[in-house]
């Protein structure tokens, strides 16, 4: 029986309230330089009520797009091709040669696709009463138009699909992605997520669930209100180790591993339970022991629930071995970027495992009791990191945690 092949990451591609680029959004996360702040809603009637987000302000689409393409493109698939290109350029892989492009895989996941498309047609069709609607509203909206379009841009015509599961969506196309690569059915793959939704009706909709931020977003702090809505991609160029080795790549990382659960509960409380099936997995695939893992780049989404409740799953899965790990959330940086959090915070986990610093948990302001861990408050810790573990959880209970190694 031959050995499972190892999988690396050779490329890193972001978008986010940072501006374009995974250096500017790790630069931001390792600063603590929070990107919240008062975002502007289309089509709102009462502009005067202050929203936040963690949003890409003068970001000009005809700068990196021709008018062809663009009517094609909603802005989740725009930001997701922006992230795929630098991934792809860091590589310096070339898919055209010897074949590659029939080898790639592209898996990409959103957790609600092209909702500024869907939002301006339903304006035009509700409220202005027109009786047309873009003719091309369908390839813009659908959840797989990131993948479709990284596909055809790369020549990339191995299996190429979308993953939707809430907030774990991107956590979950890297799985899938890693899973491809291990069974041979592909040698590259094309992975991550991307989420482009702050219309007024997803804020409407989540300040229905009363679990928004009217400060802004403090993990694990006892002061914490609720999430903050962020926006952007984050894409990455995965490898067999034999592939990477065999043109002279880079690597940035080992993917290690992937862990996936269902809590199976209730639609929007988190478990421990599951969560903590979810780490334990991912250490078991990557043939990791807890005392392994260095660092963890928690789900912390600043909700009452959500964050004690993953603090426990940790001390589950890691009992003794939790009082020397160090976990942070990023997302009082980026904010909660939904379907596209698990790429964004893979940035994290990059920086941290080769410049071997930890990124901080933004805006903390007072322990809490409930978060008794090691949540590196505030300021970037200089740490050796060997491994890691990304997690993401996600309404619905679907939970995908990835492990890492250094290179």
């Amino acid at each position: 029986m031959s050995a499972v092949p190892r999988v690396v990451i050779t490329g890193a591609g972001a978008v986010s309230a940072a501006g374009l680029g995974a250096p500017a959004l790790w630069q931001a996360m390792r600063d603590a330089r929070g990107l919240i702040a008062a975002h502007t809603v289309a089509y709102d009637p009462t502009p005067a009520k202050p929203r936040l987000a963690a949003s890409l302000a003068d970001f000009d689409p005809a700068a990196h797009f021709d008018e062809r393409r663009l009517i094609l493109l909603d802005r989740v698939s725009q930001f997701a091709l922006l992230a795929a290109r630098e991934a792809v350029a860091q590589a310096g892989i070339d898919f055209a040669r010897d074949g590659v492009g029939e080898r790639t895989a592209v898996i990409v996941g959103t957790g609600i696709g092209g909702e500024l498309s869907r939002d301006e047609q339903c304006q035009k069709l509700y409220h202005d009463r027109s009786p047309r609607i873009h003719p091309m509203s369908i390839v813009r909206l659908m959840p797989n138009a990131p993948a479709s379009q990284i596909g055809m841009e790369f020549g990339a015509t191995g299996p190429t699909f979308a993953v939707s599961s809430a907030c774990a969506s991107a956590n979950h196309a890297l799985a899938q992605a890693l899973g491809l690569l291990r069974s041979g059915q592909a040698d590259v793959a094309l992975a991550g997520g991307s989420e482009a939704c702050l219309s007024f009706a997803t804020f409407k909709a989540w300040e229905a669930m009363r679990v928004l931020a009217d400060d802004t977003c403090r993990p694990f702090s006892r002061q914490r209100r609720g999430l903050v809505l962020g926006e952007g991609a984050g894409m990455f160029v995965l490898e067999t180790l034999e592939h990477a080795q065999a043109r002279g790549a880079t690597v940035l990382a080992e993917f290690a591993g992937a862990g996936m659960s269902a809590d199976a509960g209730d639609i929007v409380a988190p478990s421990a339970a599951g969560a903590a099936r979810a780490m334990t997995r991912a250490l078991a695939d990557a043939r990791l022991d807890p005392a392994d893992i260095d660092y963890i780049n928690a789900h912390g989404t600043g909700t009452p629930a959500n964050d004690p409740t993953e603090c426990a799953a940790i001390r589950l899965v890691f009992g003794a071995d939790a009082q020397a790990l160090a976990v942070s959330s990023t997302k009082g940086v980026h904010g909660h970027a939904l379907g596209a959090a698990g790429a964004l915070e893979l940035v994290a986990v990059l920086g941290a495992l080769r410049e071997g610093v930890v990124p901080p948990t933004a805006n903390h302001l007072e322990a809490d009791p409930q978060c008794d861990l090691d949540v590196v408050p505030n300021v970037a810790r200089e740490r050796r990191v060997r491994a890691a573990l990304s997690s993401s959880f996600a309404f619905g209970g679907l939970n995908a945690v990835l492990a890492l190694r250094a290179a």
